[in-house]
């Protein structure tokens, strides 16, 4: 399964080609360009919380929904604390975020409510979409190096499967732009926190360097963690794209010290 690269009025957004063919979902992962946002927003900035005008980020989320095919009032946001909770999205939840506020904290979202946008952000951690054709369940995931070690991504997995009945081998996965190997140098905490969790499995993800300090593969851990959830090979995309490495494309937190604007993931059942 691959990630395919589209422009629809100047919005570049990226989508898993496994989604696409099975059908019935809306969904894409941003990119910083497209938007009318200005300065170090510039241009497609979704993240409202970030000190943009939120007229700009308002007309940004328009052009992105409208670009990926979803309504723009019936997004669901979510209080990200890089932890591993999963919240359940009901009807009830549509709008929390841009109409109205959000009103509980979780790093993974799962529905099988048609129409419900669920939107999580990024800017070096991983965006991560989820979607059972079959069950007809939808899920969002925001995955840091902490949410990594967690295993937010799993117990999003395990939940779909718990309260929607999904079979794990139905769930097609898509892992979106973030922070590569390449560029994500950690000190030991982080590795660390990696082998204490998935034990021996983290190590080829782990690159010792001559400094002392470390490379990690999030998108490999993230990966990993998919097929230990019971995901086969085949249904997990992953984008090459390192938003550290593009910053005219995405942003990064690590690159712009935290003077950015912010991604989005997003994925709704249609």
């Amino acid at each position: 399964m691959n990630i395919t690269e589209h422009n629809a009025n100047g919005v570049v957004y990226l989508t898993a080609d496994g989604f696409r063919a099975a059908g019935g979902v809306a969904h894409g992962f941003s990119t910083r360009l497209g938007g009318v946002s200005e300065g170090i927003y510039a241009s497609l900035n979704l993240g409202l919380n970030r000190g943009d005008d939120p007229a700009a980020v308002e007309e940004n989320f328009r052009r992105f929904c409208a670009a990926v095919g979803t309504n723009v009032h019936s997004l669901a946001f979510s209080r990200q604390v890089h932890g591993d909770t999963v919240r359940t999205i009901t009807a009830a939840d549509a709008g929390k975020g841009l109409d109205s506020p959000v009103d509980y904290e979780a790093d993974a979202l799962i529905t099988d409510v048609p129409g419900v946008a669920l939107t999580v952000f990024t800017a070096d951690c991983l965006p991560i979409l989820l979607y059972d054709p079959v069950r007809r369940v939808a899920g969002a995931v925001h995955a840091g190096w902490r949410g990594t070690a967690l295993g937010v991504v799993t117990r999003a997995v395990d939940r779909m499967v718990d309260c929607y009945g999904c079979e794990r081998l139905d769930i097609l996965a898509a892992i979106g732009p973030g922070i590569s190997k390449c560029c994500f140098e950690t000190h030991e905490d982080v590795p660390n926190a990696m082998t204490e969790a998935m034990g021996a499995a983290a190590l080829p993800y782990i690159q010792v360097l001559p400094s002392g300090k470390f490379r990690l593969d999030l998108k490999g851990l993230n990966v990993r963690r998919l097929e230990s959830a019971g995901l086969t090979q085949e249904h997990i995309a992953v984008s090459d794209d390192c938003t550290a490495c593009l910053p005219e494309k995405y942003w990064s937190h690590r690159v712009t010290r935290g003077e950015r604007g912010s991604q989005a993931a997003m994925i709704a059942l249609v």
